[in-house]
């Protein structure tokens, strides 16, 4: 942090501004200060770009994106994909940390830029809050299978053990029945087997139907991991192995933020870095493994005719918009930490790409195993592959048993999951804290440690049954709604206010102050018409096609149907909420409330403390996107 002490030094080198914004020399890093309490800031810059990284990057690029890939085209997928990582992705998360970085405040409190809308800040605090809760959830059973890995024989690899039925497998071959355990059935009292997973399979002989039970690996995942009930409805008991790796998974989170940037900039370096690296060990490993170039092929092969489906177009903006988490308020809240004069459009470009090429790379990771055990199953890869958590903690668990030393395969492969979950769980919660500890400046920013530390124990006890024999559907419940309709809501509010109501041009001249150079025209039209355009059709999209999860043929009730829907409203009603508090208190007509409160509020402004006193708003008046875009193209014409 800037000693305060430097700010008459740094004032004087503000003078080296050349006309039109250009710098001839470095400028001094201060402090920003928030209603007079300095404000934290990354040690180093570099912190903050693997802090990005993490947070875009998580298992969703492992276990969603490949299969995205499958089914929608193949290679073919790519394009539409970067098409709206370019359009949608970089102008958003573009959006999001000069937001972050010019107010030097968190989520909550950056709308004062447009006080009707004070609620967006309250509603991407309450979808992080949210989130983080059913998140951690993933970070729990992964370190649940990390522990596990770490025994003599894979508790996966084989049948035999109490949790086992007896139609257990101890392959994934489905056209071998050798390998069924026709023992004593392995029973626990403590929950009820379900049995509807057993499936019939009348492909190797059509004359009789030849019962085929679930292999080790996916028994391990139902029955000793999650010990699931039969629906929503019965949850059970708080299970004590899953509750124990909940508290870890809350402690590890505290202990990495319990002094807040300070302490993660020191361990992005690990959680960052370190799972390029094990996803580099697994390619070659897995590269190495029979039907692996099968697999690989068919990840990659493009069907150019799946580009005429609209769906497929739309999958891939969805894809972009929640693999990186702009809406959650993370992105803001991380670059409020910044310096003020950094140049934050060189890390949100290589984070955004970052994350995409990511999710590129991994793909090849999971399909080389997943062509190794389509090859020893002797069936196609389409029906070895899967999505989400089926995907990460069943079919790749079940190949590294394959493998020479399974222990140590296992080991890496849990601990990347556990280093990548933990990335994205970091940027969420950091804008829970933030938000809090903003609110209160001189009462909590002291006293940041204890703030963090009753937030985790908060959130540890409300994500208790997700630890409960149901938790599995009440984590599905969550992860469907949660994230479903709120953030595309918040997202088109965003681009809503900066280009329509604050004005595209009046936020541009505010990152030239940062910057010293303004965004380009591209930048504009993106922020202005084609983003919030396409997240529009994303919300119709995805209303239109909204449906009830499955998992294991369970069919939810319909009164979950109502609990999805207020899961996915609660963070939008802070919204119309403080909107109706905004208009009461302005003064005069309607229309003069109005007025009055879509004009940014009388402490809005940079957050460096010697730009305070002289930044005016008459100079960085409003202007209609299109008038300022046809201004530009007409001076670039002149010239």
């Amino acid at each position: 942090m800037a000693n305060v002490g430097n700010e008459l030094a740094a004032s004087q080198e503000l003078q080296t501004f050349l006309p039109g914004g250009k710098r001839k020399e470095k400028r001094a890093n201060i402090t920003p200060v928030d209603n007079g309490v300095n404000r934290d800031q990354w040690t180093r810059q570099f912190d903050f770009v693997l802090s990005l990284i993490g947070y875009a990057v998580g298992v969703g690029n492992l276990w969603r994106f490949p299969y995205l890939c499958l089914r929608n085209g193949g290679g073919a997928f790519l394009i539409p994909f970067f098409f709206f990582l370019i359009l949608c992705g970089i102008p958003l998360f573009y959006l999001e940390v000069c937001l972050g970085q010019f107010s030097g405040t968190s989520s909550l409190f950056v709308w004062k830029m447009c006080p009707l809308f004070k609620g967006v800040g309250y509603g991407m605090v309450i979808v992080s809050g949210m989130a983080t809760i059913y998140y951690n959830g993933v970070i729990t059973w992964v370190l649940y299978y990390l522990v596990s890995s770490f025994q003599q024989e894979l508790p996966w690899q084989a049948c035999g053990h109490w949790w086992n039925t007896p139609t257990c497998r101890d392959n994934f071959n489905l056209h071998d029945n050798s390998s069924i355990n026709n023992g004593s059935y392995y029973n626990n009292t403590e929950f009820t087997t379900n049995f509807t997973s057993i499936i019939f399979d009348n492909e190797t002989r059509s004359n009789s139907s030849e019962l085929v039970g679930m292999t080790a690996a996916e028994e391990f995942w139902q029955y000793n991991v999650l010990r699931k009930s039969s629906g929503l409805h019965e949850l059970g008991q708080v299970q004590g192995h899953i509750s124990i790796c909940l508290l870890v998974a809350w402690v590890l989170v505290f202990l990495c933020l319990i002094k807040g940037v300070k302490s993660l900039g020191y361990v992005v370096y690990v959680t960052a870095l370190l799972p390029y690296v094990l996803l580099t060990v697994f390619l070659i490993r897995g590269c190495m493994l029979p039907g692996a170039l099968d697999g690989i092929l068919f990840y990659i092969t493009p069907d150019f005719s799946k580009l005429l489906t609209f769906s497929v177009w739309t999958e891939a903006c969805l894809q972009v918009f929640y693999s990186l988490g702009p809406a959650w308020g993370g992105i803001i809240t991380m670059s409020s930490f910044n310096k003020f004069h950094h140049n934050c459009f060189r890390d949100a470009v290589v984070a955004t790409l970052a994350d995409g090429l990511t999710s590129f790379y991994g793909g090849f990771v999971i399909f080389a195993v997943l062509g190794f055990m389509a090859k020893e199953a002797g069936v196609s890869v389409t029906q070895i592959a899967t999505e989400g958590p089926g995907l990460a903690l069943v079919a790749y668990p079940a190949a590294i048993t394959k493998l020479p030393l399974p222990q140590f395969w296992a080991v890496l492969f849990f601990l990347m999951l556990l280093l990548l979950g933990l990335d994205s769980q970091f940027g969420m919660f950091e804008s829970l804290v933030s938000g809090i500890v903003d609110a209160f400046p001189k009462q909590l920013s002291k006293h940041r440690m204890w703030v963090t530390a009753g937030l985790t124990a908060l959130c540890y006890l409300v994500g208790l049954p997700i630890a409960t024999n149901g938790g599995i559907y009440v984590f599905q419940l969550m992860d469907w709604f949660v994230a479903a309709f709120c953030v595309l809501v918040i997202s088109f509010l965003e681009c809503l206010i900066i280009g329509w109501i604050y004005g595209v041009e009046r936020f541009c001249k505010d990152i030239e102050l940062m910057t010293g150079r303004k965004p380009g025209i591209i930048i504009k039209i993106c922020w202005c018409f084609i983003t919030p355009f396409l997240m529009i059709l994303s919300m119709i999209f995805t209303i239109s096609n909204l449906k009830m999860p499955t998992y294991d043929g369970y069919i939810y009730p319909e009164w979950a149907r109502y609990v999805g829907f207020l899961l996915s409203v609660i963070p939008l009603i802070p919204i119309p909420l403080f909107m109706v508090i905004e208009l009461y208190k302005a003064d005069g007509n309607l229309l003069q409330k109005f007025r009055q409160t879509l004009r940014p509020a009388a402490d809005w402004g940079p957050s460096y403390k010697e730009y305070k006193h002289d930044y005016s708003l008459k100079e960085h008046r409003h202007t209609l996107p299109f008038i300022g875009l046809i201004k530009r193209l007409h001076s670039n014409n002149r010239v």
